[in-house]
């Protein structure tokens, strides 16, 4: 692909040639104004834009961000000092020789794994988890020739964290706990315990595993009717309500770590040593993601489309949120980084076709990136100039830093990933301009496409794997399960906690508003076939991911991440288009405000 520079006074293009496999290749080429290698500014965002009198255009009225830019740079949780690095290196070596521990009784292993998992340390020790793991099984495998009786708690946990970590492990081992009847026995519903793993194992089930289905049913039931009697054990309740709001397979982890971390310091039981670690970690943790956030709170501003595109939402902060949700491990910062950018630029552009383009202008939007052309925004307003340079200038700069790193040119996959959910969208947008509401499934089939996963996915696979294969390379389209489930999971969220909102503004169709018209449910019942429908999708991506063999484990749980992320957003409704107190909290909770250890 040739691509024309854009010239631009005070700018100097920087075109680069590449051969891939010995072809001749095209140009990469962008702008930079100024001196600093971040500082993509348009020139149009340096000037007073002309936009269309306010009286011919849509307004979501949004709400200005919750997080200025003097805050941002202001953060500093204290935790840069070698010190606290020091002392952390030695707390999980301790906690590395209790995983190794040969001594420990298996039940308390699976205890230990599961808790340093929770904590948010699982990543410090994949190798050792594998090895514990391995030697359960091998354990268990001894076991069962004895035929000796399994616990509830023990079966349940032992099925989910073997399960998660891809090992082949069958539901039937529940089987044991049903009665003659082929029910669950009504006996187990006094251990609260075992009720509560078996319901959290439940939600790593594959489509068919009917008797997860049965034991999520009766745990739910239950778990619902204990929690209205244990209101003197403060701890078990909140374990309960926490478990039935959202199952632990389906939070994000480094929220999920932060409540981990403050319920586990309330356990009279809680290991000292362990939960040290863990603050520490998520501390030195939460002080690299301030940095990359500040970084980003720089990047943003230079960018200047916020302040230039007053119609559109400024999420800069939930943005970067949704990219810690995917990638929070420390080492991870240049993939934030790039996701952070992405959906900067999808809240903004999905803001021009949902909001304030005309369907004419959003047809040459939408050519204009088909063809990766410069010379096409000739034909575009002004407000659309500003955002296709931008957009072009940041995508040509990650694939001329992945060409410059590893050889190869990501442009291609990166631009037709936006040309194909801008396309989406544009459909969307006709649908809305001709008032037509289209039935469930052709809707879905446009949705989950035009709710961004996709591209997300696409461009943090080249951020993550660096040594990408040829095989994944052609594995690598939308309808990968990889790729589709967690962006059919993303848009059912998104529309479990949009849909109000948007046809209170007039905004295209939702699943729910479909369904319901299509087959004559109350919003009630649509709403609950809608989040049916995420159970099974869910299912199916379980399944993809033990079998997944095409892509790195990383990319695969990068993958599951933006489901994850996806569930944590809406939740409560619009978390990133319409934050309220609650995503506020989250957001302090996971980047603000560190952990306070507190010394007994």
């Amino acid at each position: 692909m040739a691509l024309a520079s854009a010239f631009l006074p005070g700018s100097s293009p920087i075109s680069f040639s590449f051969r891939e496999n010995n072809k001749p290749g095209g140009s990469l080429s962008f702008h930079r104004i100024g001196h600093s290698h971040n500082n993509l500014r348009c020139l149009a965002t340096q000037q007073t834009l002309s936009l269309p009198p306010s009286s011919l255009r849509n307004s979501a009225n949004y709400q200005p961000t919750l997080w200025n830019y003097d805050f941002l740079q202001s953060l500093n949780n204290g935790y840069t000092d070698e010190k606290y690095e020091t002392r952390e290196r030695n707390l999980l070596e301790d906690v590395r020789r209790m995983i190794l521990n040969q001594n420990t009784e298996p039940l308390a292993k699976l205890e230990l794994i599961d808790d340093v998992q929770r904590l948010g340390l699982g990543y410090r020790f994949q190798s050792e988890i594998k090895h514990a793991l391995d030697c359960y099984v091998s354990w268990k495998q001894k076991r069962s020739q004895t035929k000796q009786h399994t616990s509830l708690h023990e079966a349940a946990l032992s099925f989910r964290l073997l399960r998660d970590h891809g090992y082949h492990i069958s539901p039937d081992i529940f089987e044991s706990f049903k009665d003659q009847n082929g029910n669950f026995k009504a006996c187990l519903s006094r251990d609260v315990k075992g009720m509560l793993s078996l319901y959290e194992a439940t939600f790593l089930g594959y489509q068919g595993e009917d008797i997860l289905e049965e034991a999520k049913a009766f745990t739910t039931i239950h778990l619902r009717d204990i929690k209205q009697h244990v209101s003197n054990d403060h701890l078990l309740e909140q374990a309960i309500s926490h478990a039935l709001d959202l199952p632990v397979h389906r939070r994000t982890r480094r929220l999920e770590a932060r409540w981990y971390i403050e319920a586990y310091g309330q356990r009279k039981d809680a290991d000292a040593v362990l939960l040290e670690a863990a603050v520490l970690d998520f501390n030195i943790v939460q002080s690299t993601l301030q940095r990359d956030l500040q970084e980003m709170s720089r990047w943003w501003k230079a960018m200047g489309l916020a302040s230039k595109l007053s119609f559109s939402r400024d999420r800069l902060t939930e943005c970067f949120f949704w990219a810690v949700g995917m990638a929070s491990e420390p080492q991870q910062s240049e993939l934030r980084k790039a996701l952070t950018k992405v959906t900067c630029f999808i809240t903004t552009i999905d803001d021009v076709y949902d909001v304030y383009g005309t369907l004419n202008e959003l047809e040459l939007f939408t050519t204009a990136v088909e063809r990766w052309d410069i010379n096409a925004i000739q034909d575009l307003p002004e407000y659309m100039k500003v955002s296709f340079l931008a957009l072009y200038n940041t995508v040509n700069e990650m694939a001329y830093e992945a060409l410059r790193e590893q050889g190869r040119n990501i442009l291609p996959y990166l631009t037709k990933a936006w040309a194909d959910m801008l396309k989406a969208f544009l459909q969307e947008a006709r649908w809305s301009h001709d008032k037509h509401l289209p039935s469930f499934d052709a809707y879905l089939r446009n949705a989950w496409v035009s709710v961004s996963g996709v591209l997300i996915l696409i461009h943090a696979y080249f951020f993550l794997d660096h040594n990408f294969s040829e095989e994944s390379l052609q594995s690598l389209e939308p309808h990968h399960h990889l790729l589709h489930c967690p962006s059919v999971i993303f848009r059912l969220c998104n529309d479990l906690g949009t849909s109000k909102a948007e046809l209170e503004r007039g905004e295209a169709a939702s699943s729910i508003v479909c369904h319901m018209h299509q087959s004559g449910a109350t919003e009630e019942n649509s709403n609950k076939y809608v989040r049916g429908l995420v159970d099974e999708t869910w299912k199916e991506m379980n399944k993809g991911r033990e079998m997944e063999s095409t892509f790195s484990k990383a990319f695969v749980e990068t993958a599951m991440n933006l489901a994850r992320t996806s569930h944590c957003t809406y939740q409560y409704g619009d978390g990133h288009g319409a934050p309220d107190s609650t995503s506020k909290s989250r957001i302090r909770s996971l980047i603000v405000e560190p952990i306070q250890l507190s010394r007994n």
